[in-house]
């Protein structure tokens, strides 16, 4: 138990033969039929299938290596001998025959990347001395995000059909897509991490000055316990401060929330009544880094610490099953519930402690469906909850 926080504990021959006839005719037709399904119904599939693959590899955006990986997608998409992708300045792949072609490719695509057109090579172009060659002509389409044209998908073949130009463009589009919601993921784990940045700059500076000044004055007449006071605040503050990770175990998220605690109490002292309601099975559950630990702050600080006489927070972990519930609750001073809305909004900054952005971040690991909900009033106190799956592939950080 750390020091100061009191915790509780909480028929037939000729039947036979019509069947096998049945059979052998099924079999026969099944040998000739493409299946239960369309031709056309299967080439979507395919199509699709193709598309959701090449879409992984492009989950980066535009790299060599996203590009590199996507090729083989992408020409089969195409359905042309060879297809090349180029950023602005250099061939990023090659793939299929002709590789001898790749050289040129440059020098033809400058019409398109500074046009943003679709360019159509014959013949007369795409030349080549060897009459094994399939390629013979070019469909050179621009990849343009947000109005910028960032690269080329050129596919060459024996031929140039109008066909293949319609098709060439559309991959072009597509692939462009892929890159914009790259960069939309890419700039969302950005603003995700620039919260947690301005989270971890929203501890308190009246807070550290009353946790040292609560060590300060039993540094005389309780030395070990000062002591063990600023091992706690020593701790507190190198978790609340780490780099190691967006994510963490609810096990050491609540043991933060507990040297938290510890700190206020030796403030409070009597005034603050703790009670955890921690179900064990929630324990390596791995949440948002700094998702509980606010919302008790922001009991403490603007539920309890207005309020006169002794206050109780109750801090819930419940299981249920593929999802894990976490509930401050508090019988402070309460709050305007259309006040809360705005911080949660992010209409107001008068969230000090943290709420709109533990919500934010919240919402954007799991989902919308996700993220704070607040029940309080004026002087009703408040309750602040949120519940996640124990799972989401959203958790699985890079090695």
């Amino acid at each position: 138990m750390t020091a100061g926080l009191h915790l509780p504990t909480v028929v037939v021959v000729s039947g036979a033969f019509i069947a096998c006839g049945l059979l052998v005719a099924f079999l026969r037709w099944r040998r000739h039929s493409p299946g239960f399904i369309s031709v056309t119904d299967q080439a979507t599939y395919e199509t699709l299938h193709t598309a959701s693959v090449a879409a992984r590899h492009l989950a980066d955006g535009f790299t060599d290596e996203g590009c590199e990986r996507a090729a083989p997608f992408l020409r089969a998409m195409l359905a042309t001998p060879a297809l090349a992708i180029c950023d602005r300045s250099s061939v990023l792949v090659w793939d299929g025959e002709g590789r001898h072609h790749l050289p040129a490719v440059m020098d033809q695509g400058q019409t398109v990347l500074s046009s943003g057109r679709t360019l159509v090579l014959g013949p007369e172009s795409v030349t080549c001395s060897s009459l094994e060659c399939p390629l013979r002509a070019a469909v050179l389409a621009p990849v343009s995000v947000e109005g910028r044209v960032i690269g080329l998908i050129a596919g060459f073949g024996p031929a140039a059909s109008a066909g293949l130009a319609r098709a060439a463009e559309e991959v072009a589009s597509w692939v462009a897509t892929q890159v914009e919601l790259a960069e939309l993921s890419h700039q969302r784990t950005r603003a995700m991490e620039a919260e947690l940045r301005a989270l971890r700059a929203q501890i308190s500076p009246h807070f550290i000055y009353n946790s040292l000044a609560a060590i300060a004055s039993f540094v005389r007449t309780d030395p070990a316990r000062a002591r063990e006071l600023l091992l706690e605040f020593a701790d507190f503050t190198r978790y609340a401060l780490r780099r190691d990770g967006a994510f963490t175990t609810v096990s050491e998220e609540l043991r933060n929330v507990e040297r938290y605690l510890v700190l206020e109490q030796a403030r409070f002292g009597e005034r603050l009544g703790i009670t955890l309601k921690i179900a064990p099975e929630v324990l390596p559950v791995r949440v948002p880094y700094l998702s509980i630990q606010p919302l008790v702050e922001n009991a403490v600080r603007h539920g309890l610490a207005p309020k006169e006489g002794p206050g109780q927070i109750t801090l819930s972990a419940i299981d249920h099953g593929t999802d894990a519930e976490f509930a401050v609750d508090d019988d402070g001073v309460g709050a305007d519930p259309e006040a809360i809305r705005k911080v949660l909004d992010g209409q107001s900054r008068a969230d000090s402690v943290g709420l709109g952005n533990v919500d934010a971040r919240l919402r954007q690991v799991y989902g919308e469906e996700f993220g704070l909900v607040v029940d309080t009033a004026p002087d009703a106190g408040m309750r602040v909850s949120f519940r996640v799956p124990k799972y989401s592939p959203a958790l699985e950080e890079p090695a």
